[in-house]
């Protein structure tokens, strides 16, 4: 198919100056000023689905921020692909550790650098220029239609019920996602399961007021000291979870398809190399693969108490607070780790400090069948433009609406993922390769016309 090289050719720099505009938004979904971007960035969303090339886009109200809609219909009787995305982003911070501005996306050696370069607006806008491309050529093989929202990186806590209430409207016989990552850049993958999630906040209370810690030192207990004993002992050296319960529904991966998995290219070496640290850390009696493909995990996401700023203060904080979040495998239901995680946490805690639990937001872990129609179109759609089969691989990350999707609208989705792990989400210099959009805009394409012929 040159046509499709040739148009991504003819039109890539456009391509990239209209991600551009779209990453200029900085549509931060956690924090409330960023709320007037959130509908900027839907607002664009719809005109860009439009300028593609859909019949009707529109932004759609939700309990929280709106949902992007479009489709274009071509024949009901061929099949019908649905893909989400999203257009919120995490929040910048630490500022100071960014070499340009987030929200001012640079190309600097042959990569986008901004916030949302990948993760999401990057790989979300390849289908996007996807669609338009077979729409402009005359070689949409099939029914398309866009759900993009605004609320992925706080849980999408309003899409389930939105979903529920449009699933007429979202009929689909797949849902495409990229939102996932590849082995590397000479190596495809397809993810094939994701991990669930809970997320907690929790907040030790102890003196009325911060104290002065001479005067009072050693004879009030220190909420921080306090929190990072209850914390520490969470897990115990060999990286195992000490919470009662925690582990009785985990679906343990038999030997057979751990040695499946293992035959994926993983070099220890260079991944200790690419984050800067000495040796790697985890649950005892797993490699590296394994602790983020199909274990469970526990992690502080943020610890704050007392006096942060620069030079000294010699207080005693009155609070100490943090964020943990658990990754869970499939059969941990979030609900039920939540529950359990609050009651532990309260029951660890000494007499001289008051303790709250607070559920953040969370979601259940997915796995995706490799014999599915979609999964066999999207595996030749790799092998056409990368020359080589794609590895199936399992995620240590979370997409928490993808299980929802299955259960709410009893539809599958493929995840069909074109970042690196070098791509730095949710960190500062967040960035994403030219190679892997315009790549990712190549593949898609043909994941299209595969299915399409497929399904027949």
């Amino acid at each position: 198919m040159k046509f499709v090289k040739n148009y991504i050719e003819e039109n890539k720099d456009r391509f990239l100056n209209e991600l551009f505009d779209l990453i200029r938004i900085p549509s931060i979904s956690s924090l409330s000023e960023n709320k007037n971007d959130m509908l900027r960035a839907a607002e664009y969303w719809k005109k860009s689905m439009l300028d593609a090339g859909a019949d009707k886009a529109e932004v759609m109200p939700s309990d929280g921020n709106p949902v992007v809609f479009g489709e274009k219909m071509i024949d009901p009787k061929l099949p019908t692909v649905l893909v989400y995305g999203h257009y919120d982003v995490m929040p910048v911070d630490p500022i100071d550790l960014w070499t340009t501005a987030p929200f001012d996306p640079q190309v600097r050696d042959g990569k986008i650098f901004a916030r949302g370069a990948d993760d999401d607006k990057g790989q979300a806008f390849m289908h996007a220029k996807a669609f338009e491309l077979m729409v402009k050529t005359g070689n949409l093989p099939c029914n398309v239609k866009f759900m993009v929202e605004g609320e992925e990186e706080i849980g999408s806590p309003s899409l389930g019920k939105w979903c529920e209430q449009h699933k007429e409207m979202l009929k689909a016989d797949i849902i495409l996602v990229s939102d996932t990552g590849m082995i590397a850049p000479d190596i495809p993958s397809i993810t094939t399961g994701l991990r669930g999630l809970a997320f907690m906040e929790v907040k030790v209370t102890g003196p009325n007021r911060d104290l002065h810690s001479g005067l009072f030192g050693g004879a009030v207990a220190n909420p921080a000291n306090v929190l990072a004993k209850m914390i520490a002992s969470l897990t115990d050296d060999d990286g195992h979870i000490i919470i009662p319960g925690f582990y009785d529904d985990v679906l343990e991966v038999s030997l057979e398809e751990r040695a499946e998995m293992a035959k994926a290219p993983f070099n220890l070496d260079e991944y200790k190399k690419a984050i800067d640290v000495k040796e790697v850390h985890g649950e005892k009696g797993y490699s590296s693969s394994e602790r983020t493909g199909i274990r469970p995990s526990l992690d502080v996401n943020g610890i704050w108490g007392g006096y942060t700023g620069e030079g000294a203060k010699t207080v005693l904080p009155s609070v100490a607070q943090a964020k943990i979040s658990m990754r869970l495998v499939p059969h941990q239901d979030h609900h039920k780790i939540a529950e359990l995680f609050e009651k532990h946490f309260k029951a660890i805690a000494p007499d001289w400090v008051k303790v709250e639990v607070k559920s953040l937001h969370g979601g259940q872990g997915y796995v995706s069948p490799t014999d599915m129609t979609a999964y066999r179109a999207a595996d030749k759609a790799y092998t056409d433009t990368f020359g080589k089969k794609p590895v199936p691989v399992r995620s240590g990350g979370s997409i928490p609406i993808i299980s929802t999707f299955e259960q709410v609208l009893d539809t599958k989705s493929i995840l069909m993922g074109f970042g690196l792990e070098s791509d730095a989400i949710h960190s500062p210099n967040e960035n994403f390769p030219l190679f892997n959009f315009y790549k990712g805009i190549e593949t898609i394409v043909h994941f299209y016309h595969h299915f399409a012929e497929m399904s027949k």
